[in-house]
């Protein structure tokens, strides 16, 4: 369904983390360490290619992130910390440097104000601590104070955040009246399918894994079109709902195919119906390989290019999507 003054449209956002998205799982001292470093080259490529070709992008920003320093992080940390019963998920136990000279994996307020610099570049939240709402221990309490702390920390460098994005897609429904409650007015739904339904744990099982990586190169969910009367949901707030995760370039050219394929059969049903379609990624799934993965988002934008031309296919932020969709009517 399109709606009167909006088209139907491509949305993007970025899950910008660094070193916070993973330091309990994959460690930051290890062979991943190259991704981390590498993305934060691949930023600024990635605004070059989204500014040529006229692309707005949210980026769901981790609040730790913005801070120039150990004590200005600190003094904005709240009283209320996620108590984990698994304490390696516990982001405050990590050690910290001084700051982003000699801790660029901890810290990035320049790579936040280059992001900010640029034409259409949306400044979100993926919550202050990467804060994980499905697992144990943690509380509503202790994620309401987290999602002030990332407002306060945002709005200290004049960025007022009103989209968010759940660190591991780890939603949870009786939680979102906390995002009412600081302001927001979007978030990304997971995809509605049950491989990608929010759960707690980093990735899932193997049968889980198995199917997710499956559906990046064969129809299994079908083309991922968000409507545009599904956006908007009860207690004012927009479920701005994820299409399809961009996984990072395929070095096996027939598998690569059909990875791009997948992704612009989805954008161009998108595109026909007049629906949104949401891609997402991290700028650290970028970090190796920088060359062949700009080199395929750059296919994406062209093809996105093309159906502007043959459909009027759009172009938006989630706020923006927050901003147009249709208010819930009492038949919905």
């Amino acid at each position: 369904m399109s709606i009167a003054g909006a088209r139907g449209g491509l949305v993007v956002s970025l899950d910008f983390e660094l070193a916070w998205g993973v330091f309990d799982t994959l460690g930051v001292d290890g062979d991943y360490r190259a991704n981390l470093y590498g993305a934060r080259e691949a930023v600024p490529r990635i605004l070059d290619l989204f500014e040529e070709h006229g692309v707005a992008a949210t980026w769901a920003t981790v609040g730790f992130l913005f801070a120039e320093s150990r004590d200005e992080l600190l003094s904005f940390a709240p009283d209320e910390r996620p108590s984990y019963v698994d304490r390696r998920l516990d982001p405050y136990l990590e050690q910290l440097g001084e700051g982003e000279a000699d801790d660029p994996l901890r810290y990035a307020p320049s790579l936040i104000a280059e992001i900010a610099s640029r034409p259409r570049q949306e400044i979100a939240s993926h919550t202050f601590s990467h804060f994980y709402c499905l697992e144990a221990g943690q509380t509503l309490e202790e994620f309401d104070a987290d999602l002030a702390a990332a407002r306060r920390i945002a709005a200290a460098r004049g960025h007022e955040v009103t989209s968010l994005v759940f660190p591991r897609n780890q939603i949870r429904a009786d939680y979102l009246p906390a995002l009412v409650r600081n302001g927001f007015t979007a978030y990304r739904g997971a995809e509605p399918n049950w491989f990608n339904r929010p759960r707690a744990g980093a990735s899932g099982s193997l049968p889980v894994r198995a199917v997710r990586l499956a559906d990046v190169f064969l129809d299994l969910t079908g083309p991922g079109a968000v409507p545009w009367n599904e956006v908007a949901q009860p207690g004012g707030l927009a479920n701005v709902r994820s299409s399809r995760f961009l996984r990072p370039r395929v070095n096996r050219p027939y598998l690569e195919a059909l990875r791009w394929r997948r992704v612009a059969a989805g954008m161009t049903t998108a595109a026909a119906r007049g629906a949104l379609f949401h891609l997402w990624w991290h700028p650290h799934n970028f970090g190796a390989n920088l060359e062949g993965n700009l080199t395929a988002l750059r296919g994406h934008l062209e093809l996105y290019a093309r159906l502007r031309e043959q459909y009027g296919f759009g172009n938006y932020s989630m706020a923006e999507v927050a901003r147009l969709a249709p208010p819930v009517t009492a038949a919905q």
